[in-house]
């Protein structure tokens, strides 16, 4: 499988990347270390997981994926094998059984989080330590607009800082940033060269055909800067994959048992999406797979994270990589995109 460089660093991480954030609620561990041997047996090297795992998230299932990647490594004994990400969560609603509720990117929780991971990954150090969203109130999770609010929140100095000490102590090899805005990446960015410390090296941000907001301000960045995109939800939650099509809702689907993912669920998207579905099938094409070859040939995306809930979803997700769209499909896709941009940001 393709790598691809990440950041400035000396890793190369293959252009799909193993999502896990089902494992856990939607797949046992049995389930999770078949993903895991398949997706190395096809040529993957990067996985990424994060301590509010499984999603949604709650009390009873808290930081289970991350147990299970830490009881693959133990039972398989290849964890040098895999470039691993994991990400510390923010403040927000739901998430009040993580440490105290109030979470912040400080010294305290940073250096808590990242502990407690890695005694349940049972490593000792992870590739990629992600922050998972921004602590200020900014503009992600589906909003699209930014709203001004005055409000405290951990300088990004002190974030750097410890992230900086972690990487000396050998705990983490290098930072990145999630969720984040065209601002607060340049931001990260200046502060890290000016003070010597770790500079992020990618940004893991929704990114799929209903969703192209990363392109306005953050591609641009992704290039000069070589902070790549790892691309997450690449299928829109599964609805680029046609199972949900017609109102359908197919028995153990997230849509179907989660009523709160509604975010590529609106009445545009919904119709854009069934237009997409519809071009692939024109064409002979695999929905999915049109979907992720789409967002995998980006010349801005690092990796594009794949997530499974069954051993031929994954199948058909790594067969992906064998797609090259015409450019018949390429303009096709832009006019449906031009027509009715970004329905679900």
């Amino acid at each position: 499988m393709e790598q691809r460089q990440l950041g400035r660093t000396e890793l190369n991480v293959t252009a799909l990347c193993l999502g896990t954030m089902t494992w856990g609620e939607q797949n046992n561990e049995s389930e999770a270390f078949a993903q895991m041997d398949r997706a190395k047996a096809a040529g993957i090297n990067f996985v990424d997981t994060a301590e509010m795992y499984p999603v949604p998230p709650k009390p009873d299932t808290y930081a289970t994926t991350e147990r299970y990647i830490g009881n693959y490594f133990k039972a398989r004994g290849n964890r040098a094998d895999w470039i691993l990400a994991s990400k510390i969560a923010g403040p927000g609603n739901g998430i009040s059984h993580i440490r105290d509720g109030h979470l912040k990117m400080n010294r305290q929780h940073i250096v808590a989080a990242l502990d407690a991971s890695l005694q349940r990954l049972q490593t000792d150090w992870i590739d990629l330590y992600q922050l998972h969203w921004p602590e200020r109130s900014t503009n992600f999770f589906g909003q699209l607009g930014y709203r001004h609010q005055d409000q405290d929140f951990t300088p990004i100095e002190e974030t750097l800082e410890v992230l900086d000490e972690q990487v000396r102590a050998g705990k983490i090899r290098h930072i990145g940033l999630s969720n984040e805005t065209p601002w607060g990446t340049m931001k990260f960015l200046q502060i890290a060269e000016a003070r010597g410390w770790p500079r992020a090296v990618s940004i893991q941000n929704p990114y799929n055909l209903l969703n192209r907001s990363f392109e306005v301000g953050l591609a641009e960045i992704a290039m000069r800067e070589q902070c790549g995109l790892l691309a997450y939800s690449p299928l829109a939650f599964g609805m680029l994959s046609g199972k949900y099509e017609q109102g359908a809702r197919p028995a153990g689907a997230r849509l179907t048992l989660f009523s709160r993912f509604a975010r590529y669920a609106n009445p545009q998207s919904q119709a854009t999406c069934s237009r997409y579905v519809a071009l692939a099938r024109e064409h002979g094409l695999d929905p999915a797979q049109m979907a992720l070859a789409y967002v995998t040939q980006q010349p801005f995306v690092t990796s594009n994270i794949i997530g499974a809930t069954s051993i031929e979803q994954l199948e058909s997700n790594l067969a992906s990589t064998e797609l090259q769209l015409s450019a018949e499909v390429l303009e096709a896709i832009e006019a449906i995109h031009t027509e009715q941009p970004n329905p679900a940001p």
